[in-house]
């Protein structure tokens, strides 16, 4: 897969991710903890496309990094939310598998921000 293939495949994915959460969030009871689960794992794990979108189409290596951290923190944050989701209703497969691929997107967007700053750091000449 060629890295512009790898890029779009990767905005798919988070796209397809945050509408999965919504739907799942949509059929929650309407319960005062629900209610505050929906609002920051909504904002979380729509925001994790949102950014590494906009990572994509940065104007520097800066700016990349800079946008992919913030992606990578969103995938952490929505981890987080999942598994308290989760603890509440432990019976829903389709949490467990949402927050399987939560952690899926962390550590592929973990993986490309290592790699990232690693070229970004510049290398000391030999003595």
């Amino acid at each position: 897969m060629s890295r512009k293939e790898f890029k779009a495949w990767l905005e798919g994915r988070t796209r397809d991710f945050a509408v999965a959460v919504f739907k799942v969030l949509d059929a929650m009871p309407k319960k005062n903890s629900t209610s505050v689960i929906a609002y920051q794992l909504g904002k979380s794990a729509s925001s994790i496309g949102a950014n590494y979108r906009e990572a994509n189409r940065s104007e520097s290596g800066d700016d990349f990094r800079h946008k992919l951290s913030i992606a990578l923190k969103e995938a952490s944050e929505s981890v987080y939310w999942l598994e308290i989701l989760h603890e509440l209703y432990p019976m829903h497969d389709v949490i467990q598998n949402l927050c399987a691929e939560a952690s899926e997107l962390r550590n592929l967007l973990q993986s490309i921000s290592t790699s990232s700053n690693a070229k970004a750091r510049p290398t000391l000449p030999r003595s």
